[in-house]
């Protein structure tokens, strides 16, 4: 099953200025994050761009780049230009890795486009794991999801889902528990290419603006998103200094 991994990078970040170029045990991110999808199964990896900066940058360590427009409003409008620009036939299937993940599992990234291959019903694929921390749950920086019965996405949600009536404030899964614990959703998303051109068109939902959740604009319209559950937490991605500085430590 070939598929194509499209990482998207701008250096728009205001907690942590120039991102993509921070350096990490003498590699920028942007590069680490590619090198580590270029251990995938990926036919190719590709970053998109609207930064010269970058583009040199990956240039220098033999990292694809293609160029896109810099007024796009989000990154699936980058990605479906990319898609235009090398050509991806609507049945292709790509895989969206975010540009701060330097420790991103090139495991997963197979995983993802393999489920996305399987499941013709589904438009898009994702990842989830388990929550082993109550505070977690709690915390609306963690983005959770619910499943069907066949791993299909019902909701993604930043409020504690599922939410256990009886449970008096406490985890209700653990150890000797019959029930599965919440999942933790992962922003790593496998597209075929032709709904991932026709998704920025589609208008946003209310569900979406009212979460910060652009996944949800999908389930708004009647597509369904596949979810891989993997059995650990991706490693830390990188938003703010202190992230930067945790990841390099890893490094060393």
């Amino acid at each position: 099953m070939s598929f194509t991994v499209l990482i998207p990078a701008r250096l728009a970040s205001t907690r942590l200025p120039d991102k993509p170029l921070a350096d990490i045990a003498g590699i920028p991110m942007i590069v680490r994050v590619a090198q580590r999808a270029l251990r995938s199964g990926a036919a190719r990896v590709v970053v998109a761009t609207d930064s010269p900066r970058i583009a040199d940058t990956c240039a220098a360590f033999q990292v694809t780049t293609v160029m896109t427009h810099a007024d796009h409003p989000s990154g699936s409008d980058r990605l479906a230009e990319a898609c235009k620009l090398l050509q991806l036939g609507d049945n292709e299937v790509v895989v969206n890795v975010q540009g701060d993940e330097p420790l991103i599992n090139p495991a997963l990234i197979d995983a993802v486009a393999q489920l996305l291959a399987d499941r013709s019903d589904c438009a898009m694929a994702t990842a989830a794991h388990a929550i082993s921390a109550l505070a977690d749950l709690h915390n609306p920086n963690v983005v959770k999801v619910v499943l069907d019965a066949r791993n299909t996405a019902l909701y993604f949600s930043r409020a504690p889902i599922p939410a256990a009536r009886d449970a008096g404030g406490q985890a209700w899964w653990g150890a000797g528990s019959a029930l599965p614990p919440p999942l933790r959703h992962v922003g790593i998303y496998a597209y075929r290419t032709g709904f991932l051109r026709q998704f920025p068109t589609l208008p946003q939902a209310p569900l979406e603006q009212l979460e910060a959740l652009e996944q949800l604009r999908a389930l708004w319209h009647g597509h369904r998103i596949a979810v891989h559950i993997s059995a650990d937490a991706p490693g830390p991605g990188v938003d703010t200094p202190e992230d930067l500085e945790r990841v390099r430590r890893l490094f060393v």
